[in-house]
Formats: C-alpha cells, structure tokens, sequence
C-alpha cells in the first residue's frame, strides 16, 4: 500500500553509501520547495540547479563514491562542484524525488504529494523540536469549547481537538522512549565528558518540553484537564447536540448519518482516553527523568573528584604513610599540598518530588429543602417532557374503538394531555424522532375553528389511522 504512492527506487539515495550527501541536498531543497512565499509549487530547473551547487560549495562536498547504476562514465570522481550538482539532481529524478515538466522552452522541476508529505516529515524528524504541553492542552480546550458552543457551524473543530490529543500522546510516548535510549547509551558510555554532552544535546536541547517546570506550578497546563473531561461527558448524554455534531459531520465528510455518529462518539471517547491516562503517563516519564538525571549527577559529582593534579596529590599521601611502619598516620598541617576533600566533595542526592498524602473528603450536607425543590424541578421537567411515544400513546387513548377522530372530540384533562394535544397537530416539527408515529396517521385540516374542551380554540382538523 505504501509503494503504490512511492516510487520503488525512492530510499536508495538515503540507503547508499552517498546518503550524507543526499540528506544535506534534500534539506536545502526542502527550503526552496516549501517556501511560504512560493505562490507556484512549480521551480525551475536553474534554481534548483543552483540550489544544489550552493550546497555543495557551502558543505564542502569533496567525496563521492560511485553507485550501481552509474554509467561508465560516472566511475571517476566528479571534478567540479557542477558536476558534483548535476550527478545529484540526475540521481533525485531517476528515483522519484523531483519530477520535471516541460513548459514551453522551460523546465520546471516539481514535488508529488506524497512524496512532498514524506521531505516534509523527514525535515520535523530532523528538527525534533520541543513541544510545549500548555499549548497543546490548550488547543483542545479552544476547540472543544468551539464544537460545544456551535455544533452546527463549527463542529468539525471536535475532529481537530482529537487529533491534537493524539498527537500529544504520540509525543508522551515518544518523549519517554527517547529517555529510555538516552539512558541505553549513557550507560554504555564510561566517558564523563560524553555523558554530559549527550545528557544536554539531546535531553536538555531535543527531548525535555518547553514548558515541562510549569508542569510542577499552580499553573500547570493540566488545569484544565478536568474542565475538558467534564466538558466531554457533558456532551456524551446531550443528545440533541450530538445529533447536531453529527450531521455537520455527515455535510463535511460526505458520509451517512450513522457513520458521522460513530466518528463523533469516537472523537470523543479518544480523547477522553488521552486525557484520563495523562497522570500515569507522566509518572512514568518522571521516573525515567528521575534516573537520567540521577544518573549524570553522580557523573558530575566523580569528575569532581578527578581534577588534575588530584593523582599526585594521592600518591605523595600514599609515599608518606609507608614511610612509616604503619601503626602511626602523619598529621596534615595543610590540605594546599595533599588535602584533597573539599564541600563540593560532600553529595548532595537528588530528593523525589513527595506526593501528597491522601486525605478523606467528606460530602457537605444539603439542606432538605434543597432536595425537596430538586425533586419537584425534575418532575415538572418530566411532565413537560414531549416525546413521540407519549405522543401516540395520547392518540390511541382517544382513538379507542375507531379510526376516525375531530378536534373538538379529544379529552384534555391534564396538563400532559394539553402538551400532548398542542404536538398532535404539528407531529412533521418534531422530525426523524417521530418518524414513525407520523407514518401511522394522517392528518387533514379543516377550514373552520373549533374549541375543544374550553380550554384550546385552534383550526379543526381530523385524524384518521392509516391501514
């Protein structure tokens, strides 16, 4: 699947003996091609030619061995930084990285989708810049915040906080495997001078977020974390903004109305995952972190110890002590000529962040009163809850023993049956959910008004069951 889109002959250029070069061309290449001010994807030739002359004259270049399928005259080394160009950008066309077009008396050099898609995820690769996590947690807030407040219009935004949320645990997991090869290597190296450099290069520099001290403030990025999961399952239960989602869904990604839900309910229950296994994941990373450093603190701590002259030092000790017959040690006037502990030879271990000790919260009382008024809220929410059931329940109720009813022949004695009574008349509002009950009847209005049980005054109507 992947070599349908990629050319076959794509990664000799990086598999080769000659791949350094090729990766400091397709660097500089990536410059010209993704250039924001670049209105026409298609370059000349000339340009790029002389983009990869300059590279070469820049680097250096003065090494090349030759490849398979060189032609014979290609054996000997090139002599000039052209030639070195041009054996370059004949290579990168013949195996699909540059495509030429032919435009008039001009040629115009060109990048496939996919394969500028690859340059440009190869370029990220080698940057590897630090990611700051308050910006990524933020960005799901804005967009959920978004998606909630217009579903309609701006649904499509729960799509994109989805994909910041992978993308952030992607960078999770790659963060703590690249501490965990960073601690392989240290451990395989017994240079101190290498161990720092490395810790600081690529810990320090590539691995460690921007914003990783703040994760141990008050004003952690994660705050807002739980906002984002009550947020979501907030949105879980509300089915009329769902429905809503979903059908924005259905219009932006052409599909139907049931694939559009799932995507939805998917977006949702991934980021709820993301989110909800952030605290282990970052326990995990500060253990790794906590070793690292613990690690090139003990390195540092024994390069102290190392200093030069410290072995002379030593050894004028040790000379003295044997002089005598051993049962008396000689008494040190200064430590300027064989002292050799100082405080800094003091160790100073690195503390563990404590975790707070759990403490039982107990639940406030709620005044009676308040629960009694809950309670009498919720019932008049459920009494004046329409449903399509209810609906056709109220109809049948009055269609008892026939299948013809008028308007001034229906009992309204609650007031369940004068909602149910105001909805009978305007069942095609209610949309999909009443679907069903719709097809069941039939409605025919008439043109005088009629009163019905002194309590409505409406257009008469007439409501016959269909067979």
């Amino acid at each position: 699947m992947l070599f349908q889109k990629l050319p076959d002959d794509l990664f000799l250029p990086l598999s080769g003996q000659n791949r350094q070069i090729y990766q400091v061309v397709l660097l500089s290449l990536a410059d010209v091609f993704f250039d924001e001010d670049l209105i026409d994807p298609f370059v000349p030739k000339d340009l790029v030619r002389s983009t990869i002359e300059d590279t070469v004259i820049r680097m250096g270049i003065r090494r090349w061995v030759p490849e398979e399928d060189d032609g014979e005259e290609q054996v000997e080394l090139p002599r000039s930084s052209s030639e070195y160009a041009s054996r370059i950008y004949r290579r990168l066309v013949a195996t699909g990285w540059l495509e030429e077009e032919q435009r008039v008396y001009r040629t115009y050099v060109l990048l496939s989708p996919a394969i500028s898609f690859l340059l440009r995820t190869l370029v990220s690769i080698s940057k590897l810049e630090k990611r700051s996590y308050g910006g990524a947690v933020l960005n799901v807030l804005s967009s959920l915040e978004a998606a909630i407040n217009d579903p309609a219009g701006r649904g499509i935004t729960l799509a994109e906080a989805a994909q910041t949320a992978s993308d952030f645990s992607a960078h999770l997991t790659d963060m703590m495997l690249g501490l965990r090869e960073l601690k392989i290597n240290l451990s395989q190296t017994n240079n101190p001078q290498e161990i720092v450099r490395n810790f600081f290069e690529r810990f320090v520099e590539h691995i460690l977020v921007s914003d990783y001290k703040t994760l141990k403030t008050k004003n952690n990025p994660f705050r807002f974390r739980r906002q984002i999961l009550s947020m979501l399952r907030e949105l879980q239960f509300d089915t009329y903004k769902v429905e809503l989602l979903a059908k924005h869904y259905q219009e932006q990604y052409e599909t139907d109305y049931h694939d559009a839900e799932g995507r939805v309910h998917q977006h949702i229950n991934r980021i709820i995952r993301i989110f909800e296994s952030v605290d282990q994941r970052l326990a995990t990373i500060d253990d790794f972190r906590y070793r690292l450093e613990k690690r090139v603190a003990d390195t540092v701590r024994y390069m102290d110890k190392t200093t030069p002259g410290m072995a002379a030092r030593l050894s004028r000790v040790i000379s003295e002590v044997s002089r005598r017959d051993g049962r008396e040690i000689p008494r040190l006037d200064t430590l300027d000529t064989v002292g050799y502990i100082s405080e800094r030879s003091l160790r100073a271990p690195v503390r563990r962040r404590v975790q707070a000790e759990p403490r039982v919260i107990k639940q406030a009382e709620i005044d009676p009163r308040v629960l009694e008024l809950r309670r009498l809220f919720k019932e008049y929410k459920e009494r004046r809850e329409v449903t399509p059931d209810r609906i056709e329940a109220y109809l049948e109720r009055n269609l008892i023993g026939r299948d013809v009813i008028k308007a001034n022949e229906f009992i309204i004695e609650t007031i369940e049956d004068y909602i149910c009574f105001s909805y009978v008349r305007h069942l095609q509002s209610m949309g999909k959910k009443a679907k069903k009950t719709i097809d069941k009847y039939e409605i025919r209005f008439e043109e005088q008004y009629v009163n019905v049980a002194d309590m409505v005054e409406c257009r008469d109507f007439v409501i016959q069951r269909k067979r």
